[in-house]
């Protein structure tokens, strides 16, 4: 099973704002997962748009989780990131196999065990106590200014 980058990004943003409950802005979250600015605003507005952040602009603004989300199972939001689609696409273009090829059915059970054993896991027992020391290094609240700097020879 493969997920985007974007819900990589996202379940990884998700982590950060439950690592610590305090409202962070998505230039401080670009800077600490390392992307632009640019695509974790939008990660962040898709976030916001399926309900699973707040956002609030100007001074003491920034995102923040959702009240339920910390007891959302990552499965669930893997389903709502990835949306309803199938490992493969059978139908476009259509293939000649289809009428008689289980691929598609084997491909489809094991798309719902990934999603299945993600169910099992809830977004806060990925911070829950103690949170592991990367994570929490990376939660940290940035010096008035400064933004994490990536680490010499990575």
């Amino acid at each position: 099973m493969y997920l985007t980058h974007s819900t990589d990004l996202a379940l990884r943003a998700l982590m950060l704002l439950g690592a610590r409950d305090e409202r962070r802005s998505a230039a401080d979250l670009a800077a600490r997962l390392r992307v632009p600015p640019q695509h974790m605003a939008k990660i962040v507005q898709r976030l916001r748009r399926h309900g699973l952040v707040e956002t609030a602009r100007g001074r003491g603004g920034g995102v923040v989780l959702a009240a339920r989300t910390p007891g959302t199972s990552v499965g669930e939001i893997v389903r709502v990131l990835e949306g309803p689609g199938e490992v493969v696409d059978c139908d476009h273009p259509p293939c000649p196999l289809r009428g008689g090829c289980r691929l598609r059915g084997a491909l489809r059970a094991a798309q719902e065990a990934f999603l299945g054993s993600l169910d099992q896991v809830l977004l806060r027992d990925l911070v829950s106590d103690p949170p592991d020391p990367v994570l929490l290094s990376l939660a940290l609240p940035a010096p008035a200014g400064a933004s994490p700097e990536p680490e010499k020879g990575t």
